[in-house]
């Protein structure tokens, strides 16, 4: 389904032929205006009939479509096709009124696993930040099929785009199941009562590091935003499945669970062992593993591990009450790093009254500088500092002749 691209060369000279500058313009001929409109319409896109064509190929059997010569790998261009157009919020929701988000939707069952990942990477485009949409897909029942597709799809990568889109938000570029949850009751209910807790533990006992870190980074969001979902965290056994990873070789994966554990500590109450329990100790000899391995690390790799390091400082003082050994070390904040971000206002912006200042002496002094006051032969209007003082210009004339006194 691959279509040739523009002949961008041929309009380039086109137009450089046309109007080089070296000759006055002249009046297009009747057969160049229909070339240069067909060029044009040709390479514009009406965006709802394109996508109403890739709705009518998604509504075809899998089966129609092999008959027809269509394979997998023009069923996933089709599918990037149709991710770029609905990255537009107005489009996202358009592929539900003309009929193409069931089929989407429909497409996360396909017989191969890269087109059910595919289309769980529109599906994430969709829902992105777009309430509508989110809606729309729950509806649908878009959320069973990606829980589906978590807990249960035989091939890692759609399991993953699966979880990517249900717990994705746009600074930790996550994917689908996310965005589905994050912000959304109804999501996280769905999510609850379809087991996905469970889900979320078998993801961390995966082999795939990256299907590690999503599963995470739901969880971390989970816990922040109900502390219902800590209480229950704890009750499945993940914070040891979380200390075991605080120990991974991936520094990403490190960090990831170590936020998790800090969640855990923050929802501690006073006085007691809270979500983290017996397991408070084994934590401590962690977290002093961690805190050794960083201080023997070289400077390069000591500003790499910079979050890692306030977060291992953030956890020790949540659990124990006092702050780590970091910073009797000067292993929190290396020098330079809390300095002052550097002034790139002042470079690329003029503050007001820095710009005034340079402003030349006669322009700041317009509408400021007194006026000088035209000569009159009689009486005129009151000067401004003659204002309630009840006295005219010819007043004062007045008393000055009586007094004998003449202006020089």
């Amino acid at each position: 389904m691959a279509k040739e691209g523009p002949d961008w060369d041929g309009l380039l000279k086109w137009s450089l032929a046309h109007s080089d500058g070296t000759r006055p313009p002249r009046n297009l001929s009747e057969e160049d205006k229909k070339w240069f409109m067909e060029a044009l319409q040709a390479q514009t896109v009406d965006v709802i009939k394109r996508m109403k064509e890739i709705t009518l190929v998604m509504q075809t059997p899998e089966q129609v479509l092999e008959e027809q010569g269509v394979t997998a790998a023009d069923l996933e261009d089709m599918l990037d096709e149709l991710q770029e157009h609905v990255e537009a919020i107005d489009m996202a929701n358009d592929l539900n009124s003309i009929g193409g988000l069931v089929p989407l939707l429909g497409y996360l069952k396909n017989s191969h696993a890269n087109i059910r990942a595919k289309a769980a990477d529109v599906v994430t485009t969709i829902v992105q930040n777009n309430p509508r949409s989110q809606q729309l897909v729950m509806e649908a029942n878009g959320l069973e099929s990606l829980l589906s597709n978590f807990t249960s799809d035989h091939d890692v990568t759609a399991r993953t785009k699966a979880l990517g889109a249900i717990s994705c938000e746009n600074f930790l570029n996550m994917g689908l199941l996310s965005a589905l949850i994050r912000h959304n009751k109804p999501g996280i209910a769905a999510f609850r009562l379809a087991n996905g807790y469970a889900a979320l533990r078998d993801a961390l006992s995966s082999e795939n590091v990256r299907f590690q870190r999503k599963a995470l980074n739901l969880l971390q969001y989970l816990m922040h935003e109900n502390q219902f979902d800590c209480n229950v965290v704890t009750e499945l056994g993940f914070p040891r499945i979380m200390m075991h990873l605080a120990s991974s070789k991936d520094s990403e994966l490190r960090e990831a669970a170590l936020r998790c554990l800090l969640e855990l500590a923050r929802d501690k109450p006073s006085g007691e062992n809270g979500s983290l329990g017996e397991d408070n100790e084994k934590l401590k000899q962690i977290l002093q593993q961690r805190i050794d391995d960083i201080s023997l690390m070289s400077a390069e790799d000591l500003g790499a591990a910079r979050e890692e390091r306030q977060l291992v400082d953030s956890l020790w003082n949540a659990c124990y009450k006092e702050p780590s050994s970091l910073r009797e070390k000067g292993l929190l904040v290396l020098p330079g790093e809390d300095a002052p971000p550097p002034d790139v206002a002042s470079k690329h912006f003029e503050p007001p009254l820095r710009a005034w200042a340079a402003m030349p002496a006669e322009e700041t002094n317009v509408g400021t500088e007194k006026k000088p006051t035209s000569l009159l032969l009689g009486p005129g209007p009151l000067p401004e500092s003659a204002h309630g003082q009840g006295t005219s210009i010819a007043d004062a004339d007045v008393g000055d002749d009586h007094h004998g006194g003449t202006r020089q």
